[in-house]
């Protein structure tokens, strides 16, 4: 059989079943959440006051960007993992994340002064979060990349990368809500160097876990 008529196959197989793609993604996803909220409870835990800080721009801004990257990551995930389905829009849509980064940037650089810029990029806590958002993450990412071996991905690096992409994300809203440096500065440099070492992680084990 060739090559295109077996990814055509393929292809046909997971349309005829992608609830049980869904439902595996799910329930595989329960554990490493689980996993990754133990982790976060037991080293982490949230801020004080938690629910008044929603009320404050900047860190509302923070979590809700690391949520909204982790909703559209999901959802290349669950077309990365079916041969031939038509990923290119919902790569694009990721874009949107750091479009809105590079606006709150925008914000924070008019409405604070030249010398606080550097003590907010800095912040308190950048080699806390660069361990903190990739330690996260490992349980959502093996989960991720589990649920992901029971179709059939095309470009397993792309799909490993796109795993940690989400691992990264979900990592990242979980370390916001512990996080006190909440300025756009920080995020766009600290937990972006995070993400990405997550992803790129995630990349390898793709390459390793997903062929076939």
């Amino acid at each position: 059989m060739k090559t295109d008529d077996l990814i055509r196959a393929l292809a046909a197989d997971c349309a005829t079943r992608p609830t049980s793609l869904r439902r595996a993604f799910a329930t595989a996803m329960i554990p490493g959440l689980a996993i990754a909220f133990g982790l976060y409870l037991a080293f982490l835990g949230p801020r004080p006051h938690l629910l008044w800080l929603l009320a404050e721009p900047r860190f509302a801004f923070k979590v809700c960007l690391s949520l909204l990257l982790a909703a559209l990551s999901a959802r290349l995930v669950m077309r990365l993992v079916k041969p031939g389905a038509e990923s290119r829009r919902a790569a694009l849509l990721l874009a949107i994340v750091p479009a809105l980064l590079a606006a709150g940037i925008a914000v924070e650089l008019l409405s604070v002064p030249i010398s606080l810029w550097s003590q907010k990029l800095i912040g308190t806590n950048a080699l806390h979060c660069l361990k903190s958002i990739p330690m996260l993450g490992l349980a959502p990412l093996a989960a991720i990349l589990f649920s992901l071996r029971q179709g059939a991905p095309e470009h397993p690096a792309i799909a490993g990368a796109a795993a940690g992409l989400l691992a990264g994300a979900i990592g990242a809203a979980l370390y916001a809500t512990h996080c006190p440096d909440d300025s756009p500065l920080f995020v766009a440099v600290w937990y972006t160097l995070a993400i990405t070492f997550i992803t790129a992680l995630g990349s390898i084990a793709g390459v390793r876990l997903l062929r076939w």
